[in-house]
């Protein structure tokens, strides 16, 4: 039980940090980028290559997964997304779901549609046995590191030059501009960082989730699971959000495997009748 109870922990960690940058995108920018997880492909496409093909290791692989996929995510919100700002949401969803697609075939063409395999470093092997508690070594580097990542967002958002300007720019376009903050500089940092996350994600799940060119299509409704019932105003609630839905994935997966994603889906439903607006409510968005 403890076992389960720590695998779902792990697993809604990683979840988190795969979502987190649509909960910003969406809930700071009013933007509903649907393509969110074609950048989480891309931090774990440039994990396997670098590993297989290189031979770089495992951790080193890591900076470049965030970082490959964070400056396609500021090229792309400085060229295909800033346009559609003021645009409706179908807008939105029409151009990202189309570069969702372009993402699975370009990927399936290069690099094939076979499952990538990632072979973990020897110590993020095996488990540890604590009090007759099984605890996966690589589980327990994935909270870890979410752990770590989650309070250095909050805190950069909470207590920093840059979350300051950030809220502020969120909050009233012009009277941040009237301040000398430059909006478009700060929602394409935002932007590029949110995808930086996504594929740091992929790449910490790649070994956990699998990875293949459909990624972004089996993974998009976990991700928008986690915005809708966590909800957009603060991190706390696609955290919550995305720790429940680790949790009852593991344990439905594991009891009663024949309802596989009904489970999720189940506890989704009751949670948005229970709060319509989320775990933790959205705010206002312009």
């Amino acid at each position: 039980m403890l076992t389960l109870l720590f695998d779902g922990i792990a697993y809604g960690m990683l979840l988190f940090v795969l979502a987190i940058g649509l909960a910003v995108t969406l809930g700071l920018m009013n933007f509903v980028n649907l393509a969110h997880g074609a950048f989480a492909m891309a931090g774990g496409y440039v994990t396997v290559l670098l590993m297989d093909r290189a031979g770089v290791p495992f951790l080193w692989t890591l900076p470049l997964a965030f970082l490959v996929p964070a400056v396609i995510g500021g090229l792309a919100e400085a060229t295909l997304y800033r346009p559609l700002y003021k645009r409706p949401h179908l807008d939105h969803v029409l151009l990202s779901i189309g570069l969702v697609f372009m993402a699975v075939a370009a990927v399936d063409y290069g690099i094939g549609s076979q499952q990538q395999i990632i072979k973990l470093p020897a110590w993020l092997q095996g488990r540890y046995d604590i009090g007759g508690v099984g605890i996966g070594r690589y589980r327990l580097f994935i909270v870890v590191v979410c752990l770590a990542l989650t309070a250095l967002l909050q805190r950069t958002l909470a207590r920093t030059r840059f979350g300051s300007r950030l809220r502020a720019a969120v909050d009233d376009q012009r009277v941040a501009r009237g301040l000398g903050i430059n909006v478009s500089a700060m929602f394409s940092v935002t932007f590029a960082v949110g995808s930086g996350l996504a594929g740091l994600g992929g790449a910490l799940g790649a070994e956990m989730v699998g990875l293949d060119p459909s990624f972004p299509l089996k993974f998009m409704i976990y991700f928008l699971i986690v915005v809708s019932v966590g909800g957009t105003t603060t991190l706390t609630g696609p955290l919550l959000a995305a720790l429940l839905l680790g949790i009852a994935d593991v344990f439905g997966k594991y009891y009663v495997p024949k309802l596989g994603a009904f489970i999720v889906y189940l506890l989704m439903v009751a949670i948005l009748f229970w709060r319509p607006q989320g775990l933790v409510g959205r705010g206002t968005t312009r």
